[in-house]
């Protein structure tokens, strides 16, 4: 089997604030600033090569100082980069995020006008196991990539970002291998806000294959059609920061996959991913696969119904 990972998605520079005691809404508030590479796909796709995957990001970014840097910390990850277009006039991606002192997010801003000029006619999947979409691309460009996908017979995996991406993307969720919303984000693709286990059950009508809802500290669920759903603790940690803990734990699933573990065995090295993580001040944490080593992945138990799961939870 081809064993390549292709990442289409965002690349940008991440502005976190996280102030030093609790937030005051309305004024400043002391505390400190990081800046380091950043974007949903481009953070897939570093901790992929952290994690040993052979991994080619597809990506866009300015020809600015941003984007040279985000190009080189990502390749030192063992991503192969020449796949990412520098746009002229551009200016890289910016994520600009404000945690509270306990690491939570707050706020975020994101600014991924550049991932518009990702052009997508000549994608090569011929060596490709899997395809991973993130959020951030139009309709029009996730469609050109599930044509390129369909035509070298290469399954499709979708992180949806967010729910006002979610939504737009709710046309292009057709016959896809993996799925990775929270309990909001589900219903935003099929349309049924409020009602996650309806939702997954659509998304399995559309003819997705594995739905991985992930809720953050309420752990996540493994939903497969025609099996119950399984549940997976959040591993307890203590937080640092949890900017791109969803990124490390779609990272630790694809690995887990490729080397043969099941959907509930990958969710418990996704979890792992994600403690690791939390607990660094890193949005890719450069001892990714060190810090997994030392984490317990959580005890699965099959639960009867998400919907009710998540709203007692």
């Amino acid at each position: 089997m081809n064993q390549w990972v292709v990442v289409v998605g965002g690349t940008n520079m991440d502005v976190v604030a996280r102030s030093a005691g609790p937030l005051v809404a309305a004024t400043s508030n002391p505390g400190h600033t990081r800046i380091s590479p950043g974007g949903v796909g481009r953070n897939v796709a570093a901790c992929l090569g952290l994690l040993g995957a052979p991994v080619r990001l597809v990506s866009a970014v300015g020809q600015d100082a941003f984007g040279d840097e985000a190009l080189r910390v990502t390749a030192a990850c063992g991503v192969d980069v020449g796949a990412v277009r520098r746009v002229p006039g551009a200016a890289t991606g910016t994520y600009t995020a404000v945690l509270d002192h306990h690491g939570e997010l707050v706020s975020a801003v994101s600014d991924m006008a550049v991932v518009d000029a990702l052009e997508l006619d000549t994608l090569h999947l011929g060596d490709a196991a899997l395809v991973v979409v993130d959020g951030n691309l139009a309709p029009a460009q996730v469609a050109k990539v599930r044509a390129a996908a369909a035509d070298a017979g290469v399954p499709v995996a979708l992180e949806p970002v967010s729910v006002a991406k979610a939504a737009r993307l709710s046309g292009e969720v057709q016959e896809l291998f993996l799925v990775t919303p929270n309990s909001d984000e589900v219903g935003a693709l099929v349309g049924r806000p409020h009602d996650p286990w309806s939702a997954v059950h659509d998304l399995w009508d559309r003819g997705v294959e594995h739905v991985w809802l992930r809720e953050g500290a309420r752990g996540s669920y493994v939903c497969r059609e025609n099996a119950r759903p399984v549940h997976l603790p959040a591993i307890a940690v203590d937080v640092v920061d949890v900017t791109g803990a969803g990124d490390a734990m779609l990272a630790g699933w694809i690995a887990a996959w490729l080397r043969g573990a099941d959907p509930v065995e990958a969710a418990r090295e996704g979890h792992r991913a994600a403690a690791a993580t939390i607990t660094s001040p890193h949005t890719v944490r450069p001892d990714l696969a060190e810090a997994m080593s030392a984490l317990e992945p959580p005890t699965p138990r099959e639960v009867t119904d998400v919907d009710d799961h998540v709203r007692g939870a």
